[in-house]
């Protein structure tokens, strides 16, 4: 198991939640080497740039986009699948969600914010 660290950002989209929506949350995002060995694509998936892994964890209507560093869990976003962003990179593109993310420059700009954010 590994520790998970949140940046400004993402701690502040999970913050929108109430407390207990946060809590069932936190506690189904549990992430283990195994996870990430045998990605499932349906909790766990990977998207990939520029020799930059990224991987994505679906819990309910959340999806947690994190990079694993130094033996942490580094969460970028934290994005409800109904959001307006999130909305549009799955929409409008005809391939898996994973694949047609790693594609879009508009997705890469939300996680190179996270990416640049302090963490808490």
């Amino acid at each position: 198991m590994f520790q998970i660290v949140f940046n400004e950002i993402s701690a502040a989209e999970i913050s929108q939640l109430g407390t207990l929506e946060q809590l069932e949350l936190l506690d189904e995002f549990q992430v283990s080497e195994k996870d990430l060995e045998n990605l499932d694509g349906t909790r766990f998936g990977k998207i990939a740039r520029a020799g930059q892994t990224l991987y994505r964890f679906r819990a309910k209507d959340w999806r947690f986009y994190f990079q694993v560093k130094d033996g942490s869990v580094i969460v970028h976003r934290v994005l409800h699948k109904g959001t307006f962003s999130d909305f549009l990179f799955r929409s409008k593109l005809p391939g898996s969600e994973d694949e047609e993310l790693g594609k879009s420059k508009h997705f890469w700009k939300l996680i190179d914010e996270g990416q640049a954010a302090r963490r808490l």
